[in-house]
């Protein structure tokens, strides 16, 4: 019986522009895709989302890789949008006693990220790979995961953009799902006779 499910967060609960980084890029004169070629890229990527450098440092890198602090400061501070599909899902969810959460390879930044957001209401506990230390797939976090959750990894979906990051999960015994949108989501959560009728 499934008794939580962990949602990731970018690309699955929150989505950005991707308009609005190539309209940075051009507004500033930087060649098309050199900020996130550069910002996603390790070591970089993997020292933010395991808090081993803070947001602030990260941007302050890609802006000397890219020669300007506005346009890193314009990317690093993009708006955001919560789908609201996914939030009607996490109600029913949650109306059922269904735990809801996120875990995320975030930055320092997801607690406050996640307040401007409302998340809190839809969503608890918030899982953060910078206060963790590990980031998906790595085993260690999905552990930490359930460790906090108190719950056995059959009793945990976790669902994911990424299909890599699903394995970590797999291999904890965790049930999983590899999100491509809202209804794929809600057929596999109905396998499970989630959310209940």
């Amino acid at each position: 019986m499934i008794r939580a499910v962990v949602f990731d967060l970018d690309g699955v609960v929150r989505h950005f522009d991707p308009a609005y980084v190539r309209a940075i890029e051009r507004r500033h004169g930087i060649v098309e895709g050199a900020i996130e070629s550069f910002a996603f890229a390790r070591p970089q990527i993997e020292d933010v989302t395991t808090g081993r450098i803070s947001r602030a440092a990260w941007v302050a890198m890609i802006a000397q890789h890219i020669g300007s602090t506005a346009a890193a400061s314009e990317w690093g501070s993009q708006r955001s949008h919560v789908d609201p599909a996914i939030l009607r899902l996490a109600a029913e969810l949650r109306a059922a006693v269904i735990v809801t959460a996120i875990l995320t390879n975030g930055t320092d930044t997801i607690p406050a990220e996640a307040a401007e957001l409302g998340l809190a209401g839809h969503f608890d506990p918030i899982f953060n790979s910078a206060a963790i230390g590990y980031i998906k797939p790595d085993q260690r976090i999905f552990l930490h995961v359930l460790d906090q959750l108190g719950l056995d990894a059959q009793e945990v979906f976790f669902t994911d953009d990424s299909e890599r990051k699903l394995q970590g999960a797999q291999a904890c015994g965790m049930l999983t799902h590899h999100f491509a949108g809202i209804s794929s989501l809600r057929a596999a959560l109905a396998e499970h006779g989630l959310p209940p009728r």
